[in-house]
């Protein structure tokens, strides 16, 4: 019966995550979700829902139950590269009022998110509270792989820190993404780590589903875009907090830069949305508080 009061129990906020053949980055994601490393925060209050986008090698559901009761693991069936369509089926099966997306399942939250989502919903009428996103590593994984940065390398670095014990450690091992390159209070193109209104999310026609090339394209930059040109969304940006990308053959994170699929991003872009990429962004409400590992990147 306790398992089925869970259920019955809406959550306040569920976090969808989504993978395509991460099982190492996987386990370290999904325990970044637990009570056990977020700070503040019960299992009550939230769900996580682990989608594999059509993966070779799936996630061992019983593997991502272990997590806690509020986790489930979802296989959507599918051939496309791009994580749209599973994730706009997810947040339509999400039971909290609010969604978190997270469409990289390769990225390691820090320690803070969940409580301070949590606290600041309540706060707005139509709320937009998103991340920084971060690089583990001295420097961005194009580049870094050509330097000899891979799995294995990337391992060692986690166990140079106790970043499981105190995940804001990882602000030690990282690097600013491309995507955050301006800094805490410069503009973003894109965050990794959203949440909302799952009827806002909805109304909003989520993901558009015609972005296909591999990792969706920029379908999240678009996401990102079509919230800052909407009056009623409120942004707020978490200080202090941070996504940390995993190396794991990102289709555009974790290639030379000779490589990077840009121009087919760019070409798909044009034929959807009838013009050339141009971020757009209005100032966000700041919301937080800076740990001492952060302040490294105040300048």
């Amino acid at each position: 019966m306790k398992g089925l009061g869970r259920w019955f129990h809406r959550p306040i906020l569920s976090v969808v995550v989504v993978f395509y053949d991460m099982r190492r980055e996987a386990e370290r994601t999904l325990y970044s979700l637990t009570p056990a490393y977020q700070r503040g925060v019960s299992a009550w209050e939230y769900e996580v829902i682990a989608v594999d986008n059509g993966s070779r090698h799936p996630l061992d559901p019983t593997e991502v139950r272990r997590f806690g009761p509020q986790f489930r693991h979802q296989f959507y069936p599918t051939d496309s590269p791009s994580p749209c369509v599973a994730l706009n089926a997810m947040v339509k099966s999400a039971r909290g009022r609010h969604v978190m997306c997270c469409i990289d399942g390769a990225r390691i939250l820090s320690p803070g998110i969940l409580r301070r989502t949590l606290d600041i919903l309540s706060l707005f009428a139509h709320p937009f509270v998103y991340t920084l996103g971060m690089h583990l590593g001295r420097e961005l994984q194009n580049q870094a792989l050509l330097n000899g940065y891979n799995q294995r390398v990337e391992d060692e670095l986690l166990n140079t820190v106790d970043w499981r014990s105190n995940g804001y450690q990882l602000f030690r091992v990282a690097c600013l993404a491309a995507s955050s390159r301006h800094g805490p209070f410069g503009p973003m193109t894109e965050s990794n780590c959203f949440a909302m209104l799952k009827a806002d999310y909805l109304a909003l026609g989520g993901y558009d589903e015609r972005f296909q090339a591999a990792g969706g394209g920029y379908c999240n930059p678009d996401f990102f875009n079509r919230i800052h040109e909407t009056a009623q969304f409120q942004p707020v940006r978490l200080l202090g907090e941070a996504t940390f990308h995993q190396f794991h053959g990102g289709a555009a994170t974790n290639v030379p830069p000779d490589q990077h699929p840009g121009p087919i991003m760019a070409k798909e872009y044009r034929a959807i949305r009838d013009q050339d990429f141009r971020p757009v962004y209005r100032e966000p409400v700041y919301w937080g508080e800076c740990p001492g590992e952060f302040r490294s990147l105040l300048g």
